[in-house]
């Protein structure tokens, strides 16, 4: 005798003695009559026994039948619960969110505050930092859902947008003039700093960093104060930059891409919270 039985037959099992004909169970759990004959058959063969009594119209359980029935229906019930519970409990994990650091201020905190309000009862962890290490944080699963900069064509997410740049100096400066010329940016890891080295490399000029942060907010204030010049994107531009271009001799820089990453494993409440930041996305970017 098998010491473990499959719970496909037990199910069979189960709808031909609930509705008392071969032809009625296979219409309740969508297999043909022939398939559930087969397997009464191969359950009967694994037991041992006869477990049904076929009249014409109508068919019960013998006695050691009526047995395994009982049985069949606490294994069913079980795997039903544990299979809830486990739905239950995949969508009370929290729902781990990463985004750039000039995304964690302003900008998305009203998309935030809608679903943490519309949806009380589930954790929200919210990352913030600079685009390679919340990218790697999602390779890795530590991070359910991303937005990430990449550069245009070099990955690819459910939605995208173009995140335009420019050159910046402040107002009251012309950081150009110097012989060595101060740089504004990101640590050596950050999209922004190699594209500026690259460009002041292919001019022929020398530059030096003279303020780094890893805050796109920090770059905007060093540069508003004078302490160089720096790429940023053109939403982040405020009254106090001045923005540079090809009058100045810097060339135009090419678009980045804002993606929206979604991790394979997905509940409910993280479709939900992806379609309010593609919605939220597409406000920010509407007028850049």
């Amino acid at each position: 005798m098998q010491h473990t039985l499959d719970p496909v037959l037990l199910r069979s099992l189960v709808a031909v003695v609930d509705t008392g004909s071969f032809t009625r169970a296979a219409e309740s759990i969508h297999l043909t009559q022939s398939t559930i004959s087969q397997q009464i058959r191969k359950l009967e063969a694994q037991l041992g026994c006869e477990l049904l009594t076929r009249k014409k119209r109508h068919t019960t359980a013998t006695l050691e039948g009526e047995r395994v029935v009982t049985y069949a229906r606490r294994i069913l019930a079980m795997m039903e619960d544990a299979i809830t519970q486990t739905a239950i409990n995949a969508e009370q994990r929290p729902i781990r969110l990463g985004v750039p650091e000039d995304f964690a201020t302003h900008e998305l905190m009203p998309t935030l505050t809608r679903f943490a309000k519309e949806f009380p009862n589930v954790r929200l962890e919210v990352k913030s930092g600079m685009c390679s290490d919340i990218w790697t944080q999602f390779q890795n699963q530590d991070v359910d859902i991303a937005l990430i900069k990449h550069r245009l064509g070099s990955a690819q997410g459910i939605a995208n947008w173009p995140e335009p740049l420019c050159w910046i100096d402040s107002q009251q400066e012309n950081n150009l003039d110097q012989d060595t010329i101060p740089l504004v940016g990101l640590p050596s890891t950050g999209l922004y700093r190699s594209e500026m080295a690259h460009t002041f490399d292919s001019l022929g000029k020398k530059w030096r960093m003279a303020y780094i942060t890893t805050s796109l907010s920090g770059v905007g204030c060093a540069v508003e104060a004078g302490l160089g010049i720096s790429l940023l994107p053109k939403r982040l531009v405020t009254d106090k930059h001045r923005i540079l271009g090809q009058e100045q001799g810097l060339p135009e820089v090419a678009p980045l891409e804002l993606l929206l990453h979604v991790g394979q494993q997905q509940s409910n409440h993280m479709r939900l919270l992806s379609e309010y930041l593609t919605e939220a996305c597409d406000n920010i970017f509407e007028h850049v």
